[in-house]
C-alpha cells in the first residue's frame, strides 16, 4: 500500500517542468547532506551512511540524465557530479564532514545558479 506523502511526492514530480525536477534534486540532495552532517556531529553513523547514500543517489540521478549531445557543457557537469560523488564516498568511509562540506558548497552555487538561469528562461 502507497503511503499518501509518497504517492503525492510521485504525482508532483510527474507534473513538474524539467527545470524545476532538477532543482528539487538539488535541494534534496543539500537537504540529504544536512541530515548527513547532524549525523556525524552526532556520531550516529546509520544516519550518516543513509543520508550520505541518498545524496549520491540523486548525484547519480543527475549524471544519468545529462544530455551529452549539448557538448562540453554537459561533459563538464558530468564531471563535476562524479567529483561530487567520490567526494561523498570519501566522506561516508571515513566519517568526515570536510568533503561533506566541500560537495554541500558546490551543490549550493550549482542550485543558485540553476535557480536564476530558470528565471531567466
Amino acid at each position: 500500500m502507497t503511503n499518501p506523502y509518497q504517492a503525492y511526492q510521485q504525482s508532483m514530480v510527474g507534473t513538474v517542468s524539467q527545470e524545476q525536477l532538477v532543482l528539487m534534486l538539488y535541494n534534496g540532495a543539500l537537504r540529504f547532506l544536512k541530515q548527513a552532517q547532524k549525523g556525524i556531529m552526532q556520531h550516529n553513523i546509520e544516519q550518516t551512511h543513509i543520508n550520505l547514500i541518498k545524496a549520491q543517489n540523486i548525484l547519480s540521478e543527475l549524471m544519468m540524465n545529462l544530455d551529452m549531445s549539448q557538448g562540453e557543457i554537459a561533459a563538464n557537469l558530468y564531471n563535476l557530479y562524479d567529483y561530487m560523488h567520490r567526494r561523498l564516498l570519501d566522506a561516508n568511509i571515513k566519517k568526515d564532514m570536510a568533503p561533506l562540506e566541500e560537495v554541500a558548497g558546490m551543490l549550493s552555487e550549482l542550485r543558485d545558479t540553476w535557480k536564476t538561469a530558470c528565471r531567466l528562461k
